[in-house]
Protein backbone atom coordinates (compact mmCIF):
# COMPACT_ATOMS: atom_id res chain seq x y z
CA UNK A 1 0.00 0.00 0.00
CA UNK A 2 1.21 3.63 -1.08
CA UNK A 3 0.96 6.04 2.10
CA UNK A 4 0.55 9.39 -0.03
CA UNK A 5 0.42 11.22 3.57
CA UNK A 6 3.35 10.04 4.39
CA UNK A 7 4.91 10.90 0.54
CA UNK A 8 3.58 14.19 1.47
CA UNK A 9 4.78 14.87 4.15
CA UNK A 10 8.35 13.79 2.56
CA UNK A 11 7.86 16.25 -0.38
CA UNK A 12 7.40 19.09 1.63
CA UNK A 13 10.13 18.58 3.63
CA UNK A 14 11.90 18.36 0.44
CA UNK A 15 10.49 21.74 -0.76
CA UNK A 16 11.98 23.68 2.00
CA UNK A 17 15.33 22.00 1.61
CA UNK A 18 15.00 22.68 -2.24
CA UNK A 19 14.73 26.64 -1.37
CA UNK A 20 17.94 26.94 0.12
CA UNK A 21 19.59 25.21 -2.63
CA UNK A 22 21.63 27.44 -4.82
CA UNK A 23 21.32 27.78 -8.16
CA UNK A 24 24.78 25.84 -9.48
CA UNK A 25 23.58 22.83 -7.03
CA UNK A 26 20.08 22.85 -8.92
CA UNK A 27 21.87 22.70 -12.39
CA UNK A 28 24.56 20.02 -11.60
CA UNK A 29 21.35 17.97 -11.02
CA UNK A 30 19.82 18.44 -13.92
CA UNK A 31 23.08 18.06 -16.14
CA UNK A 32 22.63 14.87 -14.36
CA UNK A 33 19.50 14.25 -15.42
CA UNK A 34 20.39 14.74 -19.01
CA UNK A 35 23.20 12.52 -18.63
CA UNK A 36 21.29 9.65 -17.75
CA UNK A 37 18.79 10.17 -20.33
CA UNK A 38 21.80 9.68 -22.59
CA UNK A 39 23.53 7.05 -20.92
CA UNK A 40 20.66 4.41 -19.54
CA UNK A 41 18.83 4.85 -23.29
CA UNK A 42 18.87 1.00 -23.50
CA UNK A 43 16.97 0.40 -20.12
CA UNK A 44 14.71 3.62 -20.92
CA UNK A 45 13.60 2.05 -24.67
CA UNK A 46 13.04 -1.28 -23.42
CA UNK A 47 10.63 -0.37 -20.89
CA UNK A 48 8.77 2.21 -23.00
CA UNK A 49 8.63 -0.92 -25.35
CA UNK A 50 6.86 -2.45 -22.99
CA UNK A 51 4.41 0.27 -22.31
CA UNK A 52 3.71 0.56 -26.03
CA UNK A 53 3.19 -3.33 -26.83
CA UNK A 54 0.87 -3.45 -24.03
CA UNK A 55 -0.59 -0.49 -25.11
CA UNK A 56 -1.37 -2.43 -28.42
CA UNK A 57 -3.30 -5.32 -26.80
CA UNK A 58 -5.56 -3.03 -24.69
CA UNK A 59 -6.75 -1.51 -27.95
CA UNK A 60 -5.07 2.16 -27.28
CA UNK A 61 -5.56 4.34 -30.06
CA UNK A 62 -3.00 5.05 -32.77
CA UNK A 63 -2.85 8.82 -31.25
CA UNK A 64 -2.36 7.35 -27.75
CA UNK A 65 0.70 5.16 -28.89
CA UNK A 66 2.39 8.11 -30.18
CA UNK A 67 2.22 9.78 -27.16
CA UNK A 68 3.60 7.29 -25.47
CA UNK A 69 6.41 6.54 -27.72
CA UNK A 70 9.93 7.50 -26.93
CA UNK A 71 12.78 7.04 -29.47
CA UNK A 72 16.89 7.77 -29.47
CA UNK A 73 16.09 11.20 -31.43
CA UNK A 74 12.84 12.27 -28.74
CA UNK A 75 15.25 10.86 -25.79
CA UNK A 76 18.48 13.15 -27.24
CA UNK A 77 15.54 15.91 -27.61
CA UNK A 78 14.23 15.97 -23.66
CA UNK A 79 17.86 15.55 -22.61
CA UNK A 80 18.58 19.08 -24.81
CA UNK A 81 15.23 20.54 -22.67
CA UNK A 82 16.89 19.85 -19.58
CA UNK A 83 20.32 21.61 -20.55
CA UNK A 84 18.36 24.21 -21.44
CA UNK A 85 16.48 24.47 -18.42
CA UNK A 86 19.08 24.73 -16.63
CA UNK A 87 21.10 27.45 -18.89
CA UNK A 88 18.09 29.44 -18.15
CA UNK A 89 18.51 32.16 -15.59
CA UNK A 90 17.16 31.10 -11.98
CA UNK A 91 13.80 33.02 -10.95
CA UNK A 92 14.05 32.14 -7.40
CA UNK A 93 15.28 35.29 -5.29
CA UNK A 94 14.40 37.77 -7.94
CA UNK A 95 13.13 40.67 -6.97
CA UNK A 96 10.32 43.11 -8.72
CA UNK A 97 8.50 46.28 -8.29
CA UNK A 98 11.24 48.13 -5.88
CA UNK A 99 9.46 51.24 -4.30
CA UNK A 100 10.07 53.32 -1.54
CA UNK A 101 6.84 54.76 0.45
CA UNK A 102 6.23 58.21 1.82
CA UNK A 103 6.76 56.62 5.28
CA UNK A 104 10.78 55.12 4.55
CA UNK A 105 9.45 51.52 4.22
CA UNK A 106 10.85 50.09 1.38
CA UNK A 107 9.25 47.59 -0.96
CA UNK A 108 10.03 44.85 -3.05
CA UNK A 109 8.54 41.84 -4.37
CA UNK A 110 10.90 38.40 -4.52
CA UNK A 111 9.90 35.17 -5.88
CA UNK A 112 9.77 32.37 -4.14
CA UNK A 113 8.65 28.62 -4.69
CA UNK A 114 5.25 27.20 -4.62
CA UNK A 115 6.14 24.34 -2.89
CA UNK A 116 4.71 20.92 -3.77
CA UNK A 117 3.51 20.25 -7.19
CA UNK A 118 0.76 17.18 -7.55
CA UNK A 119 1.34 16.49 -11.55
CA UNK A 120 -1.47 13.76 -12.68
CA UNK A 121 -0.76 13.12 -16.74
CA UNK A 122 -1.20 10.46 -19.27
CA UNK A 123 0.17 8.81 -22.07
CA UNK A 124 3.28 10.95 -22.56
CA UNK A 125 6.55 9.68 -20.51
CA UNK A 126 8.53 13.42 -21.43
CA UNK A 127 5.96 14.98 -18.56
CA UNK A 128 7.60 13.38 -16.28
CA UNK A 129 11.16 14.83 -17.50
CA UNK A 130 9.75 18.33 -17.92
CA UNK A 131 8.05 18.46 -14.23
CA UNK A 132 11.07 17.02 -12.89
CA UNK A 133 13.39 19.41 -14.21
CA UNK A 134 11.22 22.19 -13.93
CA UNK A 135 10.94 21.72 -10.40
CA UNK A 136 13.98 21.09 -9.12
CA UNK A 137 15.17 24.62 -11.37
CA UNK A 138 12.44 26.55 -9.81
CA UNK A 139 12.61 24.52 -6.00
CA UNK A 140 9.76 22.96 -5.74
CA UNK A 141 8.77 19.51 -5.11
CA UNK A 142 7.11 17.17 -7.30
CA UNK A 143 4.38 14.10 -6.71
CA UNK A 144 3.82 12.67 -9.49
CA UNK A 145 0.96 10.15 -10.69
CA UNK A 146 1.34 8.95 -14.63
CA UNK A 147 -1.15 7.02 -16.41
CA UNK A 148 -0.99 3.02 -16.43
CA UNK A 149 -0.87 2.66 -20.12
CA UNK A 150 2.93 4.56 -18.88
CA UNK A 151 3.96 2.97 -15.98
CA UNK A 152 7.19 1.22 -17.15
CA UNK A 153 8.30 4.33 -18.97
CA UNK A 154 7.63 6.71 -15.69
CA UNK A 155 9.24 3.97 -13.31
CA UNK A 156 12.52 4.47 -15.94
CA UNK A 157 13.00 7.88 -15.80
CA UNK A 158 12.24 8.73 -12.31
CA UNK A 159 15.03 6.13 -11.28
CA UNK A 160 17.24 8.12 -13.22
CA UNK A 161 15.98 11.54 -12.12
CA UNK A 162 16.10 10.93 -8.55
CA UNK A 163 19.70 9.68 -9.36
CA UNK A 164 20.47 12.32 -10.47
CA UNK A 165 19.28 14.41 -7.43
CA UNK A 166 21.26 12.39 -4.91
CA UNK A 167 24.30 12.92 -7.54
CA UNK A 168 23.78 16.49 -6.41
CA UNK A 169 23.36 15.83 -2.65
CA UNK A 170 19.61 16.75 -2.79
CA UNK A 171 16.82 14.44 -1.60
CA UNK A 172 15.51 11.99 -3.82
CA UNK A 173 11.89 12.79 -2.33
CA UNK A 174 12.21 15.94 -4.30
CA UNK A 175 10.40 13.79 -7.11
CA UNK A 176 8.35 11.11 -6.28
CA UNK A 177 6.25 9.36 -8.26
CA UNK A 178 3.12 7.07 -7.19
CA UNK A 179 3.80 3.52 -8.23
CA UNK A 180 0.51 2.30 -8.36
CA UNK A 181 -2.05 2.61 -10.82
CA UNK A 182 -4.97 1.93 -8.79
CA UNK A 183 -6.93 5.51 -9.55
CA UNK A 184 -7.68 5.98 -6.46
CA UNK A 185 -4.86 7.76 -5.64
CA UNK A 186 -5.83 9.89 -7.92
CA UNK A 187 -8.72 10.97 -5.67
CA UNK A 188 -6.32 10.89 -2.58
CA UNK A 189 -3.77 13.22 -4.43
CA UNK A 190 -6.70 15.76 -5.00
CA UNK A 191 -7.74 16.09 -1.37
CA UNK A 192 -3.85 16.56 -0.37
CA UNK A 193 -4.07 19.99 0.54
CA UNK A 194 -1.97 20.14 3.91
CA UNK A 195 1.40 18.95 1.70
CA UNK A 196 0.52 19.98 -1.85
CA UNK A 197 -0.11 23.34 -3.04
CA UNK A 198 -1.11 23.20 -6.73
CA UNK A 199 -2.33 20.42 -8.95
CA UNK A 200 -1.70 20.30 -12.63
CA UNK A 201 -3.52 17.91 -14.83
CA UNK A 202 -1.48 17.00 -17.83
CA UNK A 203 -4.38 14.65 -20.38
CA UNK A 204 -7.91 14.91 -21.83
CA UNK A 205 -10.98 16.69 -20.74
CA UNK A 206 -12.41 13.91 -19.10
CA UNK A 207 -9.44 14.00 -16.61
CA UNK A 208 -9.18 18.18 -16.26
CA UNK A 209 -12.65 17.75 -15.48
CA UNK A 210 -12.40 15.42 -12.56
CA UNK A 211 -9.32 17.27 -11.10
CA UNK A 212 -11.84 20.59 -11.45
CA UNK A 213 -14.64 18.64 -9.74
CA UNK A 214 -12.50 16.90 -6.85
CA UNK A 215 -10.00 18.47 -5.97
CA UNK A 216 -9.53 20.95 -2.79
CA UNK A 217 -6.40 21.82 -4.01
CA UNK A 218 -6.27 25.08 -6.54
CA UNK A 219 -5.77 23.04 -10.18
CA UNK A 220 -4.62 24.59 -13.14
CA UNK A 221 -6.62 23.16 -15.89
CA UNK A 222 -5.80 23.66 -19.51
CA UNK A 223 -4.31 21.82 -22.53
CA UNK A 224 -7.45 20.88 -24.52
CA UNK A 225 -6.71 22.34 -27.89
CA UNK A 226 -9.77 22.61 -29.93
CA UNK A 227 -6.95 24.64 -32.48
CA UNK A 228 -8.03 27.10 -35.31
CA UNK A 229 -6.12 29.01 -38.14
CA UNK A 230 -8.64 31.24 -40.22
CA UNK A 231 -7.56 32.27 -43.79
CA UNK A 232 -8.51 35.56 -44.70
CA UNK A 233 -9.74 37.05 -47.94
CA UNK A 234 -6.40 38.67 -48.31
CA UNK A 235 -4.27 35.69 -47.10
CA UNK A 236 -1.34 34.74 -49.50
CA UNK A 237 -2.84 31.80 -50.37
CA UNK A 238 0.47 29.67 -51.59
CA UNK A 239 2.07 30.74 -48.63
CA UNK A 240 -0.78 29.81 -46.28
CA UNK A 241 -0.82 26.24 -47.76
CA UNK A 242 2.61 25.15 -46.04
CA UNK A 243 1.25 26.41 -42.72
CA UNK A 244 -1.56 25.15 -42.83
CA UNK A 245 0.04 21.62 -43.56
CA UNK A 246 2.35 22.47 -40.72
CA UNK A 247 -0.38 22.83 -38.25
CA UNK A 248 -2.10 19.30 -39.20
CA UNK A 249 0.15 17.45 -40.08
CA UNK A 250 3.62 17.96 -38.39
CA UNK A 251 2.49 15.93 -35.40
CA UNK A 252 -1.38 15.48 -35.07
CA UNK A 253 -1.68 14.24 -31.76
CA UNK A 254 -0.80 16.57 -30.02
CA UNK A 255 -2.79 19.64 -27.96
CA UNK A 256 -1.62 22.37 -30.36
CA UNK A 257 -2.27 20.53 -33.88
CA UNK A 258 -4.79 22.19 -35.95
CA UNK A 259 -8.49 20.92 -35.69
CA UNK A 260 -10.69 23.21 -37.39
CA UNK A 261 -9.75 25.74 -41.03
CA UNK A 262 -11.99 28.40 -41.19
CA UNK A 263 -11.74 29.85 -44.88
CA UNK A 264 -13.32 33.26 -46.37
CA UNK A 265 -15.73 32.57 -48.36
CA UNK A 266 -13.84 34.67 -51.48
CA UNK A 267 -10.80 32.59 -51.60
CA UNK A 268 -12.75 29.31 -50.81
CA UNK A 269 -13.05 27.90 -54.13
CA UNK A 270 -9.84 28.57 -54.65
CA UNK A 271 -7.84 27.48 -51.69
CA UNK A 272 -10.31 24.44 -50.42
CA UNK A 273 -9.60 22.15 -53.48
CA UNK A 274 -6.11 22.58 -52.59
CA UNK A 275 -5.97 21.95 -49.15
CA UNK A 276 -8.28 18.48 -49.72
CA UNK A 277 -5.44 17.76 -52.08
CA UNK A 278 -2.68 18.20 -50.44
CA UNK A 279 -3.36 17.45 -46.46
CA UNK A 280 -5.41 14.05 -48.24
CA UNK A 281 -2.35 12.65 -50.01
CA UNK A 282 -0.69 12.38 -46.30
CA UNK A 283 -3.81 10.95 -44.98
CA UNK A 284 -5.76 13.70 -43.43
CA UNK A 285 -9.80 13.13 -43.66
CA UNK A 286 -11.89 16.32 -43.68
CA UNK A 287 -15.76 17.25 -41.49
CA UNK A 288 -17.25 19.97 -43.82
CA UNK A 289 -20.63 21.95 -43.45
CA UNK A 290 -22.72 22.53 -46.11
CA UNK A 291 -20.57 25.88 -48.22
CA UNK A 292 -17.63 23.81 -47.71
CA UNK A 293 -19.18 20.71 -49.69
CA UNK A 294 -20.21 23.34 -52.28
CA UNK A 295 -16.98 25.39 -52.60
CA UNK A 296 -15.55 21.45 -53.11
CA UNK A 297 -17.56 20.62 -56.25
CA UNK A 298 -14.94 21.11 -58.92
CA UNK A 299 -12.25 18.72 -56.59
CA UNK A 300 -11.53 15.34 -57.93
CA UNK A 301 -14.69 13.45 -57.10
CA UNK A 302 -12.69 10.65 -55.94
CA UNK A 303 -10.64 12.53 -53.62
CA UNK A 304 -13.65 14.18 -52.13
CA UNK A 305 -15.81 11.12 -51.84
CA UNK A 306 -13.05 9.21 -49.90
CA UNK A 307 -11.89 12.30 -47.65
CA UNK A 308 -14.62 14.67 -47.18
CA UNK A 309 -17.75 13.58 -45.18
CA UNK A 310 -20.57 15.58 -43.80
CA UNK A 311 -19.61 17.49 -40.31
CA UNK A 312 -21.46 15.75 -37.62
CA UNK A 313 -22.95 18.21 -34.90
CA UNK A 314 -20.12 17.78 -32.24
CA UNK A 315 -17.61 18.14 -34.68
CA UNK A 316 -16.11 21.81 -34.61
CA UNK A 317 -16.26 21.14 -30.48
CA UNK A 318 -13.58 18.15 -31.43
CA UNK A 319 -9.70 17.53 -30.38
CA UNK A 320 -9.31 15.26 -33.21
CA UNK A 321 -5.83 14.46 -32.15
CA UNK A 322 -5.21 12.81 -34.96
CA UNK A 323 -5.30 13.31 -38.95
CA UNK A 324 -8.75 14.60 -39.34
CA UNK A 325 -9.70 18.30 -40.04
CA UNK A 326 -13.14 20.40 -39.83
CA UNK A 327 -13.18 22.71 -42.93
CA UNK A 328 -15.77 25.50 -42.45
CA UNK A 329 -16.10 28.56 -44.74
CA UNK A 330 -16.98 31.86 -43.43
CA UNK A 331 -18.48 35.01 -44.71
CA UNK A 332 -15.59 37.47 -43.27
CA UNK A 333 -13.32 38.03 -40.10
CA UNK A 334 -16.74 38.76 -37.98
CA UNK A 335 -17.69 35.17 -38.27
CA UNK A 336 -14.75 33.82 -37.97
CA UNK A 337 -14.42 35.66 -34.35
CA UNK A 338 -17.63 34.39 -33.48
CA UNK A 339 -16.67 30.89 -33.74
CA UNK A 340 -13.68 30.48 -32.22
CA UNK A 341 -15.41 32.18 -29.24
CA UNK A 342 -18.28 29.76 -29.71
CA UNK A 343 -16.28 26.47 -30.35
CA UNK A 344 -12.44 27.18 -29.32
CA UNK A 345 -11.01 26.34 -25.95
CA UNK A 346 -8.97 29.08 -25.56
CA UNK A 347 -6.04 27.35 -26.32
CA UNK A 348 -4.00 28.71 -29.88
CA UNK A 349 -5.87 30.06 -32.97
CA UNK A 350 -4.27 32.05 -35.42
CA UNK A 351 -5.23 34.36 -38.77
CA UNK A 352 -3.33 33.98 -42.04
CA UNK A 353 -3.85 37.62 -44.20
CA UNK A 354 -1.91 40.21 -45.44
CA UNK A 355 -4.18 42.78 -44.21
CA UNK A 356 -2.83 44.58 -41.12
CA UNK A 357 -6.38 45.69 -39.53
CA UNK A 358 -7.39 42.44 -39.79
CA UNK A 359 -4.67 40.85 -37.71
CA UNK A 360 -4.81 43.60 -35.11
CA UNK A 361 -8.29 42.65 -34.50
CA UNK A 362 -8.08 38.97 -34.53
CA UNK A 363 -5.38 39.52 -31.83
CA UNK A 364 -7.44 41.79 -29.75
CA UNK A 365 -10.82 39.73 -29.78
CA UNK A 366 -9.39 36.21 -30.11
CA UNK A 367 -9.16 34.80 -25.98
CA UNK A 368 -6.67 32.72 -26.43
CA UNK A 369 -3.99 31.80 -24.61
CA UNK A 370 -1.65 32.04 -27.30
CA UNK A 371 -2.98 33.96 -30.78
CA UNK A 372 -0.59 33.78 -34.29
CA UNK A 373 -0.37 36.05 -36.80
CA UNK A 374 0.68 34.18 -40.30
CA UNK A 375 2.60 31.04 -38.42
CA UNK A 376 1.33 27.84 -37.44
CA UNK A 377 -0.24 26.77 -33.98
CA UNK A 378 2.57 24.32 -33.78
CA UNK A 379 4.43 26.38 -31.48
CA UNK A 380 2.46 26.63 -28.84
CA UNK A 381 5.05 24.82 -26.43
CA UNK A 382 7.71 25.62 -23.86
CA UNK A 383 10.34 24.77 -25.72
CA UNK A 384 9.44 27.04 -28.77
CA UNK A 385 8.64 29.51 -26.57
CA UNK A 386 12.21 29.64 -25.00
CA UNK A 387 11.59 28.53 -22.02
CA UNK A 388 13.38 25.19 -22.16
CA UNK A 389 10.37 23.09 -21.30
CA UNK A 390 6.67 23.31 -20.08
CA UNK A 391 4.81 21.70 -16.92
CA UNK A 392 1.48 22.20 -18.68
CA UNK A 393 -0.45 24.81 -21.10
CA UNK A 394 -3.09 26.87 -19.39
CA UNK A 395 -6.18 28.12 -20.84
CA UNK A 396 -7.28 29.81 -17.93
CA UNK A 397 -6.74 33.64 -16.81
CA UNK A 398 -5.42 33.14 -13.09
CA UNK A 399 -1.83 32.68 -12.51
CA UNK A 400 -0.76 31.80 -15.43
CA UNK A 401 -1.85 31.38 -18.88
CA UNK A 402 0.20 29.56 -22.16
CA UNK A 403 3.16 27.35 -21.76
CA UNK A 404 3.80 27.47 -17.80
CA UNK A 405 8.20 27.52 -17.44
CA UNK A 406 9.98 28.42 -14.50
CA UNK A 407 8.24 31.54 -13.37
CA UNK A 408 4.90 30.22 -13.50
CA UNK A 409 5.57 27.62 -11.19
CA UNK A 410 6.71 30.47 -8.80
CA UNK A 411 5.05 32.73 -6.19
CA UNK A 412 6.21 35.80 -4.71
CA UNK A 413 6.78 37.42 -1.11
CA UNK A 414 6.52 40.99 -0.06
CA UNK A 415 9.94 42.13 1.66
CA UNK A 416 9.06 45.20 3.61
CA UNK A 417 12.45 46.75 5.23
CA UNK A 418 12.01 49.74 7.74
CA UNK A 419 14.05 51.66 10.57
CA UNK A 420 12.48 50.38 13.15
CA UNK A 421 9.14 51.58 11.49
CA UNK A 422 6.12 51.54 13.18
CA UNK A 423 2.70 52.93 12.28
CA UNK A 424 0.89 55.88 13.11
Amino acid sequence: MINLEKMGAAAQTASLEMSRANTDIKNVALQAIADGLVSSEKDILTANKRDAEAGRRHGLSNALIDRLTLTSKSLLGMAADVRSIAALPDPIGETFDERVLPNGLRLRRQRVPIGVLGVIYESRPNVTIDVSALAVKTGNAALLRGGSETIHSNLALVQIVQRALQQANLPQSVVQFIADTDRKYVSELLRLHDFVEMIIPRGGNSLHRFCRENSSIPVITGGIGVCHLYVDASADLAAALPVIENAKVQRPSVCNALDTLLINRSVATELLPQVVARLGHLGVTFRAEPRTISALQGTTRNLVESKVTPAGPDDFDTEWLSLVLSLKVVDDLDEAIDHIGTHGTSHSDGILTETDSHAQRFVNEVDSAAVYVNASTRFTDGAQFGLGAEVAVSTQRLHARGPMGLPELTTYKWVVRGDYTTRS
